[in-house]
């Protein structure tokens, strides 16, 4: 279950091909422009590209797990600006309304900056997954909520962060996680050593509960164990340690979890595609 976040550019479907092209097993897309408020509604023909595709990968059933969105960085749900936080809201259940459309099963997301009192913020981000919930009854798609650096006032460095989130909301089975590699070496949880990087997932799973996470970020991280500093490298060229990815990739209940790269694109010296190299490397720690 190796995969990377690929463009959309020219069309929806055009991360499928690639994804196949490249011989991925599975892929995260922005399903709109992540860096714009304004939302266009989904274009039925990319919609209908899209869906064909699924079905002719084999990737069109919800427990398949081969598609991921992330939504768009501008999104706060722990923002204390009402403004703000009500466009988040809106922004968000539009991204899940699109991935519900997609049949794309779950949706990363920050969790958010609470810019001043950490508890008032994690609970601004369970009432608006509360209010998402209510005003999207029966959906499939699960948000997860990702791990993050640390930076500044961002939730989401802890895993008892993340927990208390979920215990908050109100259908908590809608709310999942995703574990990034770079974001928790850089918040300083130390994976370097096979015992560590072991100890590392035992307490995500002793916090965040069984079956987590949904979704994994394989990153090397450019800043080092508690830095703060996000910055992805390539697998093997951070300070990770590949002890943090062959535990990752060994790991049986983590076998069918999503595994996606968000490491620099292009070519290596060789003309091979760095996404095509990261998960070769991967594989050879399996």
């Amino acid at each position: 279950m190796f995969g990377a976040h690929l463009s959309i550019a020219g069309g929806l479907v055009n991360a499928l091909v690639e994804a196949q092209r490249l011989r991925m097993d599975c892929v995260q897309v922005f399903t709109a422009n992540q860096r714009q408020w304004a939302l266009r509604p989904l274009n039925e023909a990319d919609k209908a590209d899209w869906l064909a595709k699924l079905r002719e990968l084999g990737w069109y059933r919800l427990a398949a797990h081969r598609t991921v969105a992330h939504n768009s960085y501008l999104v706060n749900l722990a923002s204390p600006d009402r403004v703000l936080w009500r466009r988040s809201v809106a922004r968000q259940r539009a991204e899940l309304q699109r991935c519900e459309a997609l049949r794309i099963p779950y949706c990363v997301a920050h969790p958010g900056a609470h810019l001043g009192d950490e508890r008032a913020g994690l609970r601004r981000v369970a009432r608006a997954l509360d209010r998402i919930h209510r005003d999207l009854p029966g959906y499939r798609v699960i948000t997860c909520l990702e791990t993050t650096a640390g930076a500044g006032t961002t939730l989401g460095s802890r895993f008892e962060e993340l927990a208390e989130i979920r215990e908050l909301v109100g259908e908590p089975q809608r709310v999942g996680f995703c574990l990034d590699t770079c974001h928790v070496t850089a918040a300083g949880y130390d994976m370097t050593t096979d015992d560590r990087a072991a100890a590392v997932l035992r307490e995500f799973r002793r916090v965040c509960g069984r079956g987590q996470p949904r979704v994994l970020h394989l990153n090397d991280s450019v800043g080092a164990v508690g830095s703060h500093r996000d910055r992805h490298a390539h697998i093997g060229h951070g300070t990770c340690g590949l002890s943090c990815f062959r535990a990752i990739v060994r790991a049986p209940s983590l076998a069918r979890v999503p595994k996606i790269l968000e490491t620099p694109k292009g070519d290596d010296t060789r003309g091979t595609p760095w996404d095509v190299r990261n998960i070769r490397r991967l594989k050879r720690l399996v």
